[in-house]
């Protein structure tokens, strides 16, 4: 009865402890997959093909700065000097083609002939010509008018204009319209805010939920598994309960954020500045779910082997070592003579990929951060007349060292089975 009363607590501290696994993993599943939407939302938002790939974008800006352009137009003294000779030379020409038409239009018949005589009697062409500056200064004052000159810039606005509507983008902005409505916002800028603030909660809260998953999963087994006895058979239950809640979360939540962008492009152009923020050249985040669907529903038959390879090394075997052992363990219809359990127990840790799959996801980590660290070094510039600043957001997530803690505890497990057949 002393001895009842002494495993108790135990007992009940340990159902408690996996009362809160289970919630923490259905909290963090549930958050993951909310952080990964507004991730993706967020990422096209920021995709350079809406932005410095854009020709909506290009076209406004350059729109932009030629209107503004257009309504600073001055005619200076040396602008008047030099428009004065062009014009007058454009009078020569204009006086010359007249006299011309007339008498080509003159010639041919009797009473052209008499017109002609009588215009060549009265009219010098000459005389005519002597009057070009005076024509050129008039020509001019009206232009410096300053209801000709806002006429003048009307009409070129308006040409502008004309040329802006000509240039279409055949861009697919559903996806814009669809974030839009989602996160209620009524521009881009007003979603990005929105989405980046519910990013940066979501990755708080569940950093903070993944770290007491596994503080309690490793207490799990530090309460049960340091013990000089072997395990009770409940225990045995609840430490390969909190190896499954491990194995969930961390195949469920995405491991890895791979990202590369151009945080910052300035130019200028025509004086004018010109800027673009945040523009995402590729972003990722995946679980190995995800990963594997993506593989599955891939129509190259070799990228679905992968696929199946993949989930089952990092899920399907696993579990066919957790349950295997548990059989082995309690010896259910003799599971300890039956090939296929002894050899998931005895002979499958060489073949277990759950620890490979930590090295490989770690691997792909160092491999895309040195590569795009790399390429971004070469691309990344600061003069005077550009400035790029490239910049490699990848990352590794929570769901990766839930996995980890996973891959460490299901060793450990092994440790502890060992121990009751040699009990």
């Amino acid at each position: 009865m002393k001895t009842t009363t002494m495993k108790l607590p135990g007992y009940v501290l340990s159902v408690i402890i996996i009362i809160a696994l289970i919630i923490l993993c259905e909290q963090i599943i549930s958050n993951s997959i909310s952080s990964q939407n507004n991730k993706n939302d967020y990422a096209e938002l920021n995709h350079v093909k809406y932005g410095l790939f854009s020709i909506e974008e290009w076209k406004q800006r350059i729109s932009t700065i030629l209107s503004e352009e257009i309504n600073k137009l001055e005619l200076s003294k040396t602008n008047e000097r030099e428009l004065r000779k062009h014009i007058e030379v454009l009078l020569n020409k204009l006086i010359d083609k007249v006299d011309r038409k007339i008498r080509e239009g003159n010639s041919g018949f009797a009473e052209g002939w008499i017109k002609q005589s009588f215009i060549n009697i009265f009219i010098s062409l000459k005389d005519i010509k002597k009057g070009i500056p005076k024509y050129a200064d008039a020509v001019i004052h009206e232009m410096t008018k300053t209801k000709t000159r806002g006429q003048i810039k009307a009409m070129l606005n308006q040409q502008l204009s004309q040329y802006v509507n000509q240039t279409l983008d055949q861009q697919d902005t559903s996806q814009l319209r669809r974030i839009l409505l989602r996160t209620d916002s009524p521009n881009i800028e007003s979603a990005r805010i929105k989405l980046n603030e519910a990013i940066s909660a979501k990755y708080d809260l569940i950093c903070l939920e993944a770290i007491l998953l596994i503080i309690l999963s490793v207490s799990l087994f530090v309460l049960f598994g340091f013990g000089r006895h072997p395990l009770a058979p409940y225990q045995y239950i609840l430490l390969v309960l909190s190896l499954v809640i491990l194995l969930i979360a961390g195949v469920t939540t995405p491991m890895i954020d791979m990202e590369a962008k151009i945080s910052q492009m300035s130019f200028l152009l025509m004086g004018h500045p010109i800027h673009f923020e945040n523009q995402v050249l590729y972003f990722q985040s995946k679980s190995i779910l995800d990963v594997f669907w993506i593989m599955i529903t891939y129509k190259d038959i070799p990228m679905k082997f992968v696929g199946i390879l993949m989930i089952t090394f990092s899920i399907v075997f696993p579990l066919s070592k957790i349950f295997s052992s548990m059989e082995y363990y309690y010896d259910y219809h003799h599971a300890r003579e039956n090939p296929v359990i002894k050899f998931f127990v005895l002979k499958s840790g060489k073949w277990s990929m759950a620890d490979v799959m930590v090295v490989a996801i770690f691997m792909a980590y160092i491999g895309f951060n040195g590569i795009i660290t790399s390429q971004f070094g070469q691309l990344s510039s600061a003069s005077q007349e550009l400035v790029i600043l490239a910049t490699n957001g990848t990352s590794l997530q929570p769901g990766y060292y839930l996995f980890l803690t996973y891959t460490l505890l299901a060793l450990f497990l092994s440790g502890f089975l060992s121990r009751k057949l040699q009990a």
